[in-house]
């Protein structure tokens, strides 16, 4: 816990250091996801269920009409309801714990004085600071269970709209590049693995961030 804490206040830090010609923001950032992990075969299905996240952010501005950075470290969690199909059976709840430092490429376009509109798109980094490892039992012969990896790579396309010059609100997609964790059938007579599937984890979000 203690190293991801490190990481994201040097992470923080390093985006202190402003460039040349470039004007930085420093701001809160918080808000809702709707997450949902997907696996490469229907041995198991999972429902969507609601997470959220919060934490500092920076925005800095380019010497270049329209163009700026974003970036953010970001406490997460999110949870999932997986179930199994046909002999795997029963269901748990996988809650993920992160530290998640998302940095974006924007593009924005004015929309006056008080309002402009803008796009954005970039790489997130996550790193699991909660369980990893959860477990079920559907029969007598039959344990399931699934586990999260360590840290993560996904990416994040997004709209949003900042409001005279401090509030912000956007909405965003979140796509996992790899897997998020692995989902395992044991047979418990045999202490032999039936099936190992990848499951990955996407997310609608949306956030708010003020800019003092």
């Amino acid at each position: 816990m203690k190293k991801y804490l490190s990481l994201m206040l040097l992470a923080v830090s390093m985006l202190f250091v402003q460039q040349a010609n470039a004007q930085v923001k420093f701001g809160l950032k918080g808000g809702l996801s709707v997450s949902k992990i997907s696996f490469d075969n229907n041995l198991f299905d999972s429902n969507n269920r609601t997470g959220w996240h919060i934490g500092p952010t920076l925005k800095i501005g380019l010497p270049v009409t329209g163009l700026s950075l974003d970036a953010s470290a970001l406490y997460e969690q999110q949870s999932s309801k997986v179930e199994g199909a046909a002999q795997q059976g029963g269901e748990t709840t996988v809650k993920r714990q992160q530290i998640v430092l998302p940095i974006n490429a924007r593009y924005g376009v004015g929309l006056g004085s008080l309002a402009s509109l803008y796009f954005f798109a970039g790489p997130q980094f996550g790193f699991n600071v909660g369980d990893r490892d959860f477990s079920w039992t559907s029969r007598a012969d039959y344990n399931n269970t699934f586990q999260l990896k360590k840290s993560s790579f996904s990416v994040n396309v997004g709209i949003g709209a900042s409001l005279i010059n401090h509030l912000q609100l956007s909405a965003s997609y979140n796509i996992a590049a790899g897997k998020t964790g692995e989902a395992k059938v044991m047979n418990v007579l045999t202490k032999s693995y039936d099936s190992v599937t990848d499951g990955k984890t996407n997310a609608w979000q949306v956030s708010v961030a003020y800019f003092f």
